[in-house]
């Protein structure tokens, strides 16, 4: 699934190519693309044709544009294979391509393209008040660490409190949003923290230490683009990331670590997997019963 910085590089695009242009007609080719919205493909596409869009913003995964002159918002979430390209108006249809938004100016189109359909579009009212016009629907999400009003002691009393494993609460998009599996692999090594430490041994100095890593990988794929394993992951104009070649741990069973040599593990978790080195990051100790 794409985390905070492949989000973040969509929303750049969005930003470029589909901000402060109005929309001329939407057409919705899969229902599930729109099952968040409450009157389904109609309602969606007439809660959009005529309005011109603001500017791109995000919340963790989440991407919205505000519809100028009305108290809604489009927002978006790409799920796991989910892609937002802007496509010249006359070239071919994608295969799984879903959501079909055309402007005005007639030059480009916004496709929102999903193979396993997971992910979606819909409009929803906005926050009263809120100058970036965050929707009312994810009013649950947590800032995310890169944006400027992301409270480190906030977080850090948050975090104790949560009475779980540090990778749990690392996913948990109420306590931090945008932080997905990989990223969260990636900074846990970066801080020599193993997954399953208790949230409640963190010290402000550690949860310190781990928001920089966490910052600083998740500055670094964004300077790569994001990460890209398939073709599922791409920016608007269908690039592909490779931040993948600099991942530290993540995906790398067996391999030596890059700090000492030890072979990387991998666990089952949630579902997933969490990869570490089995040296670096030892394992909290269990308290003698």
């Amino acid at each position: 699934m794409p985390e905070l910085p492949e989000v973040e590089v969509v929303r750049r695009g969005l930003d470029r190519w589909v901000s402060a242009r109005t929309v001329a007609a939407v057409d919705v080719l899969h229902p599930r693309a729109v099952r968040r919205q409450v009157g389904g493909g109609e309602d969606f596409a007439a809660a959009l044709v005529g309005h011109r869009l603001g500017p791109a913003y995000r919340r963790g995964k989440y991407l919205w544009l505000p519809i100028e002159e009305t108290d809604f918002s489009l927002l978006g979430h790409l799920g796991m294979s989910g892609q937002l390209l802007v496509r010249p108006a006359d070239s071919p249809d994608e295969t799984h391509l879903r959501i079909r938004i055309s402007f005005t100016d007639g030059g480009m189109q916004l496709r929102f393209v999903d193979q396993r359909t997971f992910g979606g579009l819909s409009v929803h009212e906005a926050r009263p008040g809120d100058p970036e016009a965050t929707p009312l629907a994810i009013s649950h999400i947590a800032r995310d660490p890169l944006d400027p009003d992301f409270d480190e002691d906030v977080f850090h009393i948050a975090l104790r409190r949560r009475r779980t494993g540090l990778k749990r609460a690392l996913l948990d998009q109420s306590l931090i949003s945008g932080v997905g599996n990989i990223y969260a692999d990636e900074a846990l090594w970066r801080c020599r923290m193993h997954f399953d430490r208790p949230t409640g041994s963190m010290t402000r100095p550690r949860t310190a230490e781990l928001v920089a890593a966490v910052r600083a990988v998740m500055g670094q794929a964004l300077e790569a683009g994001g990460t890209s394993f398939d073709s599922l992951y791409v920016n608007v104009n269908g690039e592909s990331g490779y931040f993948d070649r600099s991942l530290d741990v993540y995906g790398r069973e067996d391999e030596p670590c890059r700090r000492c040599g030890t072979p990387v593990r991998r666990r089952p978790f949630m579902n997933r997997s969490s990869y570490y080195c089995p040296r670096c990051q030892r394992p909290p100790r269990l308290p003698r019963g």
